[in-house]
C-alpha cells in the first residue's frame, strides 16, 4: 500500500490559526482504504527551512514514502518521491506590508519553487488557483481545487461575561488587527450605519491609535468556545478583508445561522456563493449599506448561509485530497 507523509506540525502549534487548522482537520479526517497516511508532527532543531528542505526529505526517505505533501507552501524542492503542496493564498505577495521581513522573505523564495516542483498543487479556492498560474506561471493542468471547511466546534454556551455588550445586539467580525483585515474602514461604516448595535472585534493585536472609539468591543484572541459563542449570538458577521484565499470565517458564521456581509473582493465571492451581502470593501458608504441592508434582511440570509455551509465538509475535503494523492502516485 502506498504511503503518504503529512508535514502536519502547524497542527500541533497552539494557538491554532487558519492552516494549522486545515493541517489538524485534514489529518483526522484522512482515511482512504488504498493509501497508508503517515504524519510528521514536530520539526527539528535549528531553522524551519532546513528541517523542510533537508530533514523532511530524510524522514521520507527513511520511512520508504511514495508521497510528501506540504499543507502550507513548504514542500521539499528535492525529495524522494512525489511531492503535493497546498497553497492557501499569496497574501504575502499582494500585501507585503502584513508579513514581517523574515517571514514574508520565505513565503515569496519557496511559495513559487514549490508550485511548479509539486507533481499536484491543491488550492482552497478557484481565486487562489488562478493567482498561482498568473503570479508563478504554473501549469494549470496540475492545480487543483479543494475547498476548507468549518472546523470551530458548535456549541451551546452563552455569550462571554467579559465580552460588554449588554442587551442592544451586536455586529462582529473576525480577524487580527493588521491592514489586510480592513478594520478601521469596517468601524466608519458601523458608525455610518449607525444601527444602535456594538461592534465586537475578534482579533490579536492593538487598535492603531490606541484606545478603540466609543462602542467598538476589542475582544482579543479568544479560545474557541468563547468564539462560537460569540458566532452564534451576533445579529451579523461582517468580514471586510481585502484579501483572501478562501474566508474561513464566513462559512463558521454561516453554519451557526448567523447572516454574512462581505467584501466582494478575491476569493469572498466564491465561498460565499451567493448567501452573503457583498460591498466593496474601499467603498466605506457602500459597506454602511451593506451592514444596514444585512441587518434588514436577516432571515433570508441566515437560511440561505446554513444551505451553502452544508456545502462544505472535512470529510469531503479529505476524499478529495486523497485523489489528489492518487493522482500524483499516477504522475
Amino acid at each position: 500500500m502506498p504511503m503518504v507523509l503529512v508535514d502536519a506540525r502547524d497542527a500541533y502549534l497552539e494557538p491554532l490559526r487558519g492552516w494549522g487548522r486545515y493541517a489538524r482537520e485534514l489529518v483526522e479526517h484522512l482515511a482512504p482504504d488504498d493509501l497508508e497516511v503517515r504524519t510528521v508532527t514536530r520539526g527539528g532543531r535549528g531553522p524551519e527551512v532546513l528541517f523542510e528542505q533537508v530533514e523532511l526529505p530524510r524522514i521520507a526517505r527513511r520511512l520508504g514514502a511514495n508521497l510528501v505533501h506540504a499543507p502550507n507552501c513548504f514542500l521539499p524542492l528535492r525529495r524522494p518521491c512525489p511531492g503535493v503542496v497546498t497553497i492557501h493564498d499569496l497574501a504575502f505577495e499582494a500585501l507585503p506590508g502584513d508579513f514581517s521581513r523574515k517571514t514574508g522573505a520565505k513565503y515569496r523564495w519557496a511559495t513559487p519553487r514549490a508550485a511548479r516542483s509539486a507533481e499536484r498543487v491543491v488550492c482552497v479556492s478557484q481565486w487562489t488557483a488562478d493567482d498561482v498560474v498568473a503570479r508563478y506561471d504554473v501549469d494549470p493542468s496540475k492545480l487543483r481545487v479543494v475547498p476548507n471547511a468549518p472546523s470551530l466546534p458548535v456549541g451551546d454556551g452563552p455569550v462571554p461575561a467579559s465580552v460588554p455588550v449588554g442587551d442592544r445586539g451586536y455586529v462582529m467580525a473576525i480577524g487580527d488587527l493588521r491592514p489586510k483585515k480592513n478594520l478601521p474602514r469596517l468601524v466608519e461604516a458601523w458608525r455610518r450605519a449607525d444601527t444602535g448595535r456594538a461592534l465586537v472585534l475578534v482579533g490579536a493585536g492593538t487598535w492603531p491609535d490606541g484606545a478603540p472609539p466609543e462602542g467598538v468591543v476589542l475582544t482579543g484572541y479568544l479560545p474557541d468556545a468563547e468564539l462560537d459563542a460569540l458566532l452564534r449570538g451576533a445579529d451579523l458577521l461582517v468580514h471586510p478583508s481585502l484579501y483572501e484565499g478562501f474566508g474561513l470565517v464566513v462559512v463558521e458564521a454561516m453554519v451557526r445561522g448567523t447572516p454574512v456581509a462581505c467584501a466582494d473582493a478575491t476569493a469572498l465571492p466564491e465561498t460565499a456563493g451567493g448567501a452573503a451581502q457583498l460591498f466593496d470593501p474601499l467603498d466605506v458608504d457602500a459597506m454602511a449599506g451593506a451592514i444596514s441592508a444585512a441587518l434588514a434582511d436577516r432571515e433570508r440570509l441566515s437560511a440561505a448561509g446554513r444551505a451553502r455551509a452544508a456545502d462544505f465538509s472535512w470529510e469531503r475535503t479529505a476524499a478529495l485530497t486523497a485523489d489528489v494523492y492518487r493522482e500524483a502516485l499516477a504522475a
